[in-house]
């Protein structure tokens, strides 16, 4: 019986992996199309970033003169970053599988800072200027965010006493009065300012050349080919395994899959597929209804985030987690 339940376990890691890399560029697709219908054009298809994908990994691979062999892994150690992190949070089953032990929040946040960081180290020898400016940008404003993400896992683990996102989950789903209490309600207006701006959401960054807006597009900017593909593939990975989180752990922590059966897990697919299209129109609130942003007014955003952040825990302390 334990080897059937471990083969089970082992089963739904492999099916969440292949949910963040079979649905992240239809969740992508899905956001621009909302957006353009939104502003009354036609927009892409739902479908395109998987044709753009395709197109990238066919073309040419050309490396810059001046970079050296890491600028080539990079990629490939983001990538396998993001792949790792579906097997250690709750994307769509709510209990543990056999390698959620190792890893809790900080972890995780420590393996998305690697693939930031591989990314930012393999961009900055390219010679290129705007590689430099958006590895600058990069830098500068994560860390301001990186305080607010630290804050916003301190401030949920004074109310669940773990910092695992399993037990986090179960903790909220089954105590309502935690979800309504102040520190819990602050945390989530902190962690969803902060994942506006990790999914490049704040209507400040341009998605195409323009100087004035790029960040993560400015560190890409030297990529082709192949690696261009798995850059991309994983940003689309990042904001899908971001929004999970945010959805079945802080904001929603209800619709998880709760056993190993087919009819569960796909119930655990849906529940998700629809509490991320709630936040997709969230997104898209956001950015038709707020005028668009200077770019250095983001530290300014980032900082509010924080003091929500630090807010929240010290109403842990007023109010004692239960709701006013």
């Amino acid at each position: 019986m334990e080897v059937d339940a471990l083969l089970s376990l082992q089963i739904v890691n492999a099916v969440q992996v292949i949910v963040v890399l079979a649905l992240s560029p239809l969740v992508a697709g899905v956001l621009k199309k909302l957006e353009a219908r939104v502003e009354s054009r036609k927009g892409i298809s739902v479908f395109q970033p998987y044709r753009d994908l395709a197109k990238f990994f066919r073309k040419e691979l050309v490396i810059p003169k001046n970079a050296g062999i890491f600028f080539v892994l990079a990629p490939v150690i983001a990538f396998s970053c993001y792949l790792i992190l579906p097997m250690v949070l709750p994307i769509i089953y709510g209990n543990p599988c056999p390698y959620a032990p190792m890893v809790d929040f900080l972890g995780g946040a420590f393996i998305f800072g690697l693939a930031g960081f591989v990314t930012t180290i393999a961009t900055a020898n390219t010679g290129s200027f705007y590689t430099s400016i958006g590895t600058t940008r990069a830098v500068t404003f994560g860390s301001f965010a990186e305080p607010t993400l630290i804050m916003v896992f301190f401030g949920v683990a004074l109310i669940t006493e773990t910092n695992n996102p399993f037990i986090t989950n179960h903790v909220l789903a089954k105590n309502i009065h935690w979800v309504l209490s102040p520190t819990h309600l602050l945390i989530v207006a902190a962690f969803f300012m902060l994942l506006l701006f990790d999914t490049g959401k704040i209507p400040v960054e341009s998605e195409g050349l323009m100087e004035f807006g790029m960040i993560d597009e400015g560190k890409a900017i030297e990529y082709s080919g192949p690696l261009y593909a798995l850059l991309k593939w994983g940003s689309y990975m990042k904001s899908f395994i971001l929004m999970s989180v945010f959805l079945n752990v802080f904001a929603f922590p209800w619709g998880v899959a709760m056993d190993t059966s087919a009819i569960s897990i796909a119930y655990g697919i849906v529940t998700l597929l629809l509490k991320m299209l709630a936040l997709i129109v969230a997104f898209v609130f956001v950015e038709e209804t707020f005028a668009k942003l200077r770019l250095f007014k983001l530290i300014d955003y980032l900082t509010i985030s924080f003091l929500l952040a630090l807010l929240s825990v010290a109403s842990f302390f007023i109010f004692g987690g239960v709701p006013a």
